[in-house]
């Protein structure tokens, strides 16, 4: 908003334009010099402000979910954290990850471009440790001089990354659900990015880093992704499309949403009344005594659905075992 000068303050500004104590050219070119933005013509900014902000979400969840999924597929604790979303381009993604690494490529159709996961050896030959039997915590100072002089992987060591990489593209894909449905295929994985001629070198990409901790181990990994991915759905990372209140309800959410509750399972007890007796009277109570009610046989009886009124019933039989007849519901009505 901009500032509102006073009637005072308009009079002095005149007065000393004037006099000559305030120079006009100088006041209209130092305007001119507050709207100059220095622009990095090798750093493109393709997204705004507001789109980066919608990337932080998505990638939040991504950290969130991913932190799950490593978890319960290394049987330790992952921690994994989103820590900067940057707009570069390829060729300085390139040449900011180490000569040899794994890069897993996949794409997201119908969505255009390949994206890059990064993770580097030192990483990778935790997770192939870790899913081959585990490691000491006190082995793993160790382990890793080992691992940083690793060149080159084995086939068994790149079918079990493989594997790592087809999970988070999974979550990838999951996280994308509410903008875009996506059907994300692993091209394949390759460990020599300076030898990669996917994109051009100016082409502008957005990377996001996330941090990894396992055990006592904190690395990096790093998610390439092209512009043109985003070309198709720009106008969908709004935030007024995002928190659209307006925006029609997704049936098959629905569906979704409906087949997952018919598994739920609840409590279900029925009432048949209540009866006060002395202490005496129930220790000496004996097969075919009667205990009287403060209910009558014709009154409806009460269910409750964990530990809730919701229906008065009928009691009776059915098919030989014992049911009850719902009459109508209690419509938030509390049983006395």
């Amino acid at each position: 908003m901009e500032q509102v000068l006073s009637q005072q303050e308009i009079d002095r500004l005149l007065s000393a334009m004037t006099s000559g104590e305030l120079d006009k050219e100088v006041v209209e070119e130092g305007n001119e010099l507050s709207k100059v933005k220095d622009y990095d013509f090798r750093r493109p900014t393709k997204l705004s402000k507001e789109y980066v902000n919608t990337l932080h979400m998505i990638f939040e969840d991504f950290s969130k979910m991913g932190s799950g999924v490593l978890s319960t597929s290394l049987r330790t604790n992952v921690q994994l954290q989103l820590a900067a979303i940057e707009q570069i381009s390829y060729d300085e993604f390139i040449h900011s990850i180490p000569k040899f690494t794994l890069l897993g490529m996949f794409r997201s159709q119908p969505l255009n471009g390949i994206q890059m996961l990064e993770m580097n050896p030192q990483l990778c030959m935790l997770l192939v440790e870790l899913l081959c039997g585990g490691l000491e915590i006190s082995q793993m100072q160790k382990a890793e001089e080992d691992f940083s002089e690793k060149k080159s992987f084995t086939d068994i060591e790149l079918s079990i990354l493989e594997s790592v990489v087809q999970s988070l593209t999974e979550v990838y894909e999951h996280v994308w659900k509410d903008i875009a449905e996506l059907n994300t295929v692993v091209d394949g994985l390759d460990t020599n990015p300076q030898l990669m001629q996917n994109m051009s070198p100016n082409e502008p990409v957005i990377l996001a880093t996330f941090t990894v901790k396992i055990l006592e181990t904190t690395t990096f990994i790093n998610l390439c992704i092209p512009y043109v991915f985003f070309e198709g759905i720009i106008d969908k990372l709004s935030f007024r499309n995002w928190f659209d209140t307006n925006k029609t309800v997704n049936s098959q959410d629905t569906d979704e949403l409906q087949k997952s509750m018919n598994s739920v399972q609840l409590e279900l007890e029925v009432l048949l009344g209540n009866a006060q007796m002395n202490l005496s009277d129930f220790l000496h109570l004996a097969p075919g005594d009667v205990i009287k009610l403060d209910r009558k046989i014709t009154e409806p009886l009460v269910t409750y659905i964990e530990g809730k009124p919701f229906y008065r019933v009928r009691p009776g039989r059915k098919d030989g075992q014992l049911a009850v007849e719902l009459i109508d519901k209690l419509e938030g009505e509390e049983d006395e």
